[in-house]
């Protein structure tokens, strides 16, 4: 019987400790390709099927799915977006479908395996970017880091908004 407990639990320690995507769309991302290759020449990796990540600029719906704008940034052993201002661009995924914009809001980090479809040359204000674009084939969206700014605050049922400890009646 124990030796059941512990194999369930080292079981359950390797899945907690899982790529971002799944192993099968893993295994056929190919690796090699580097993003600054990628961004310079999408065109000549058309088809292949790689593993990027970042940050969520925008998301929007197009007429036959959603589009995100995505910061990319490194991704670690895990596949997860590193912590960092250190970025090689921006790049686009096409997802089928309608995905939740409150889930795929800007700020959320997000792990995408996809298809490159080449390049696309969307307006931004004034300006006209070339960025390579993606058909997702999986996504993995990150739970928000919490930071020092995020602290519990209580509130005072007599006043009308959080309590300040830096108020000078205090």
């Amino acid at each position: 019987m124990k030796r059941i407990i512990v194999l369930f639990g080292i079981m359950l320690v390797f899945q907690g400790c899982s790529y971002a995507i799944s192993p099968d769309v893993a295994h056929k991302a190919d690796k090699s390709v580097r993003f600054e290759k990628l961004q310079a020449d999408p065109d000549s990796f058309k088809g292949k099927i790689i593993i990027a990540g970042g940050t969520i600029a925008q998301a929007s719906e197009v007429n036959r799915g959603t589009l995100l704008e995505v910061i990319q940034r490194p991704l670690d052993y895990w596949g997860k977006p590193e912590r960092t201002k250190r970025t090689g661009g921006r790049f686009l995924v096409f997802h089928p479908g309608l995905l939740n914009m409150m889930a795929y809001a800007p700020g959320v980090d997000i792990t995408v395996a996809g298809e490159v479809l080449g390049t696309s040359s969307p307006m931004i204000g004034s300006k006209q970017y070339d960025y390579f674009i993606l058909l997702s084939k999986e996504l993995k969206l990150w739970e928000r880091e919490k930071g020092s700014g995020d602290k519990a605050r209580w509130m005072d049922p007599l006043s009308k908004g959080p309590a300040r400890s830096d108020h000078p009646e205090y």
